[in-house]
């Protein structure tokens, strides 16, 4: 009964006419950055961060949640009509969606979209609802020694997961890792690694980290390619799709939702890794597979299903252990502490009002998506008759607005640019960003934790496997390191990310 009153406790909260206005707003805002190409959550939740400081906590984290699930929605709009993915996640959509358009089964396409989309966020909110307190439970019972294990076994999952070379992915990691001691030493309040520069005593700010690497890179690499667009202009009928398609992707959403929401709680998984595993799963399973790539609804509802499964079931490390599981929850636990929230296991059982208030404001974004969605698509595809480059320098503009006023300094603005570069020179590069992110975000707190279990055991640093939970841990990420260097694993690895 105890969830059913914490739920009780979440409707209260999410129900309020000032939380379902954020909430509003959020998936909202989420569907049209999943519409315009270009733009993604992380770069958008990047630039809201500074409006969070004037909001109440549980109404600044309801938003950023909703732009994140929300943007999962709208990429299959464009999938779909446009054959151009407006997230990232949303790339395997375009292959048999864009077909399913051309072949005139445009609204049957999307109507699948819209209906796996929420039966899948609906699942993975169940499961956040029943596995994440026993986990934080347990989360209760670990010390420094467990946190700095279970840290590096994130560290090495999300590089494992990574898209593209191992060795790059690794290097990205070490290089988050290294921006990540930038600032002053919390044990010895000694400036380090800044180059005598004032403005990075407090560390590089994880915002224009996240802005340069994600907006600035993605706004740079997009206005060196020609503009071309494909937008099916023929009008939209029949948005529910038939009884027979329902019952031919019965399955395929069962089996992508369950897929999306063991994904979305991996290190480096989450919604874009969760679409494609679903897609390339599907077309094995499926007896019929010749249909693939040709316009099969099923091809469609697999990762629309997946992206937001994972979309939802990646807040579980977040809420329960504290630990980001992808950029996006990187930028979450940042609004946590702008709020004055220490992230982790603690937050279910002093601020419960928070913790089950974001889990219940899910169900009700994933239902706003749905009603918004589909009558809305006239309008998204109207958006996208906007020219990019009109449409890109006004993102600049804001993005810098947002880096500035969080602490009216240009010096911000001039690292957010350097970033963008840097981020851009990484994609041409083929390195991943999202290793860089996590190694930044985790390091200091891994650093922190490492001296913390080192002072606590005067010194002895078998701590680390002495303690069960913590050598468990280590073990793990032993065994994962030892498949990761295994000739058949990356043969296999490099094989699944080239499909």
């Amino acid at each position: 009964m105890d969830i059913f009153t914490n739920l009780g406790i979440g409707f209260g909260v999410a129900l309020s006419p000032l939380n379902m206005l954020y909430c509003f707003f959020g998936a909202l805002l989420g569907t049209l950055i999943g519409v315009l190409p270009g733009i993604g959550p992380v770069a958008t939740i990047a630039m809201l961060l500074p409006v969070t400081f004037t909001l109440p906590p549980i109404s600044a984290l309801i938003m950023l949640a909703g732009i994140y699930y929300g943007a999962q929605y709208g990429g299959s709009t464009t999938a779909i009509l446009v054959n151009l993915p407006g997230e990232s996640s949303s790339a395997v959509t375009t292959i048999d969606g864009y077909q399913m358009a051309r072949n005139g089964r445009a609204g049957a396409a999307l109507g699948i979209a819209a209906i796996g989309s929420f039966f899948a966020g609906c699942v993975g909110t169940v499961i956040i609802a029943l596995f994440a307190p026993p986990l934080a439970e347990v989360a209760l019972k670990f010390g420094p020694a467990e946190y700095f294990s279970l840290m590096v076994l994130g560290l090495v999952a999300a590089t494992v997961l990574a898209h593209g070379s191992l060795i790059k992915a690794i290097a990205m990691t070490i290089v988050g890792l290294l921006f990540g001691l930038v600032g002053t030493d919390v044990n010895s309040g000694i400036a380090r690694f800044n180059f005598s520069i004032s403005e990075l005593s407090d560390g590089i700010g994880f915002v224009g980290v996240a802005m340069g690497m994600y907006g600035f890179a993605e706004i740079i690499g997009n206005l060196e390619q020609a503009e071309h667009r494909e937008v099916f202009t023929a009008k939209v009928t029949n948005l529910l799709p038939t009884w027979d398609d329902i019952k031919t992707c019965a399955w395929t959403m069962v089996r992508a939702t369950a897929l999306g929401s063991f994904l979305g709680i991996l290190p480096g998984g989450g919604a874009l890794l969760a679409s494609f595993a679903a897609y390339a799963m599907e077309k094995k399973i499926v007896k019929d597979a010749s249909q693939f790539g040709k316009g099969d609804i099923r091809g469609v509802c697999a990762p629309e299903s997946a992206n937001n499964a994972g979309a939802q079931t990646s807040f579980i490390p977040l809420l329960t252990l504290g630990i980001p599981s992808n950029p996006v929850m990187a930028l979450m636990i940042g609004a946590m502490m702008i709020q004055g929230i220490a992230p982790g296991p603690q937050v279910m059982t002093e601020r419960p009002e928070l913790f089950w208030g974001m889990i219940a404001s899910m169900w009700v974004g994933n239902l706003m998506l749905v009603i918004l969605n589909l009558p809305l698509i006239g309008i998204w595809v109207r958006l996208l008759s906007v020219q990019y480059r009109l449409l890109y320098p006004a993102i600049l503009l804001f993005c810098c607005i947002g880096v500035y006023s969080i602490n009216n300094s240009n010096f911000d603005i001039l690292i957010t640019s350097l970033f963008g570069l840097f981020g851009y020179i990484a994609v041409k590069l083929e390195c991943e960003p999202a290793p860089l992110i996590l190694g930044f975000i985790l390091g200091p707190m891994m650093e922190e934790n490492l001296r913390r279990a080192m002072l606590l055991s005067r010194g002895d640093p078998t701590v680390f496997v002495t303690r069960p939970i913590s050598g468990g841990l280590l073990l793990v990420t032993v065994l994962l390191i030892s498949l990761m260097l295994a000739p058949a694993f990356k043969k296999t690895r490099e094989e699944a990310f080239v499909e």
